[in-house]
């Protein structure tokens, strides 16, 4: 069901299904992005006797645009969504960006959290020695003018390891979601440029997570993904790292029957 809040001043369109334990589930930053990157897994959690969120974030989908288009803001919004719908506690899972996003939430307010499963986020792995992370960075996938239907199908061309999966429809709903204020928004967040203050990289500050953390990726992500997920296993044997076989980034949507078995497995522990 399609419901909207306010948040922090803004309309928030949010997808809720299901009662009982709440998921928050956020999307990833690349143009076109949206709460609806969920709409395989909501109601499987639903069944499974979850509450699951998907919300449209700042500047997304059919929320209304923030005046700071940072990561920052959008991460500090997530603890604003959780007290506008009376949450006290929540799993989160973060796709793609999100993943980083979600992780800070988890360091700097855990008693918020009850778990955390991250998925497919590049920006909380280590690099491969000797090697850069190829491609645009998390959340910069996009276009420098108003993208066509072309423009999607090459997006999604780079997301998915199936491309049969790459159905018309699916390419009119990323691109209702990527035009007018999206758009805009998507222009102003390519150019904002955060403070790098030099701290602890987020894949060193993951064994400092008080909550069940699982990692998840596509076996066959992009940047190497499944070869920094490997680095970062043997740097910390402790976590928990799953890879999906026959998916790229968003797993959630082409192998959505895998990585849902994966995560309700995980939030039942």
């Amino acid at each position: 069901m399609e419901k909207t809040i306010q948040v922090d001043g803004l309309k928030t369109c949010y997808l809720e299904e299901g009662s009982g334990a709440l998921v928050v589930f956020l999307h990833g930053a690349s143009l076109g992005s949206s709460a609806r990157a969920f709409e395989r897994n909501l109601s499987v959690f639903a069944s499974a006797g979850f509450r699951a969120i998907a919300y449209d974030q700042p500047g997304f989908g059919l929320t209304d645009n923030p005046t700071d288009y940072t990561a920052s803001y959008r991460t500090l919004f997530i603890v604003k969504f959780l007290d506008a719908i009376d949450a006290n506690r929540a799993a989160l899972v973060g796709h793609s960006q999100a993943a980083g996003m979600a992780v800070r939430v988890a360091l700097q307010h855990p008693p918020r959290l009850t778990h955390l499963l991250l998925v497919g986020g590049g920006g909380v792995l280590p690099p491969l020695p000797g090697k850069s992370v190829s491609g645009p960075a998390e959340g910069q996938e996009g276009t420098g003018a108003t993208p066509t239907l072309e423009d999607m199908r090459n997006i999604m061309n780079n997301n998915f390891f199936n491309k049969a999966l790459i159905t018309s429809e699916l390419l009119e709903q990323r691109l209702k979601m990527s035009v007018g204020k999206n758009f805009d928004a998507f222009i102003a967040r390519s150019k904002v440029r955060e403070p790098q203050g030099g701290g602890v990289p987020l894949y060193q500050r993951l064994k400092e997570i008080s909550v069940p953390l699982l990692l998840l990726y596509g076996k066959q992500d992009r940047g190497s993904a499944a070869e920094r997920a490997a680095l970062l296993k043997e740097q910390e044997p402790s976590l928990r790292i799953e890879l999906i076989d026959n998916a790229a980034h968003l797993v959630i949507w082409e192998a959505a029957d895998k990585f849902n078995e994966a995560a309700l497995r995980f939030l039942k522990q």
